[in-house]
């Protein structure tokens, strides 16, 4: 069985887990804190970021978009169900929208929501913990809305976020949504369209594990797990 390292609200690593779970592959879940900066881990992966997936004979596939790839390539190629489609044009598409959930919406909504709410209250003050920085989670709160509104600009005219067919594009969105859902920090009344597809999302069977995910001492937002919100 392979193995995946992540924590369990790192949108990246939550876009691998709904990878892995829309191709059918069961994969050990390996908890990982990557403040800590285990030697271990950084052996695995020099960048010492999440997620990375480790192979029945120990190859290693470090990062989201490489592991995406990886998937694609090893299991998606023959199979009815491909989350990257055929054609060169809407490939593009598909990973120019993964790129900018995973890059443009980390850095501006994800990683300081996660790092100020999340890591700071499990980390040592050595390592930079303490109480969240209210700027930097008010700038994550308002990014959000506009981020909404262009998914709701491109369920408009799509069925799904990159065309016709689910693609690593809706799962890349999905996986940074739920993790700001988790915190209540997504304002689903600022577009209905958004609102509609994720509730799309979140009734797939791959989500179901993500749903049931918990923290220590932290209780998701009361919408988080409710599928008709």
């Amino acid at each position: 069985m392979a193995s995946l390292f992540h924590h369990p609200l790192c949108p990246r690593s939550r876009y691998i887990r709904l990878l892995l779970a829309e191709y059918g592959i069961n994969a050990e879940l390996i908890d990982e804190r990557p403040y800590e900066r285990r030697q271990d881990f950084l052996i695995a992966n020099p960048a010492g970021d999440l997620p990375v997936l480790v192979e029945q004979n120990d190859f290693i596939v470090p990062g989201a978009n490489v592991i995406a790839e990886y998937l694609d390539e090893t299991r998606g190629l023959g199979l009815d169900r491909r989350l990257l489609p055929d054609g060169p044009a809407a490939r593009v598409e598909t990973r120019r929208l993964a790129d900018w959930f995973n890059y443009k919406f980390y850095q501006e909504v994800s990683e300081p929501l996660l790092i100020e709410k999340v890591y700071k209250r499990f980390m040592r003050s050595d390592q930079g913990g303490g109480a969240p920085d209210s700027g930097a989670v008010r700038a994550a709160r308002t990014n959000i809305r506009y981020h909404l509104r262009y998914i709701g600009h491109l369920t408009a005219r799509r069925k799904w976020l990159a065309g016709d067919t689910m693609t690593h594009a809706d799962l890349a969105a999905a996986a940074h949504l739920s993790c700001a859902d988790f915190l209540g920090d997504v304002p689903w009344s600022e577009d209905e369209g958004a609102k509609e597809w994720y509730t799309r999302m979140k009734s797939r069977p791959s989500f179901r594990s993500l749903l049931n995910d918990r923290l220590p001492g932290m209780t998701p937002d009361p919408v988080y797990a409710d599928l008709d919100f």
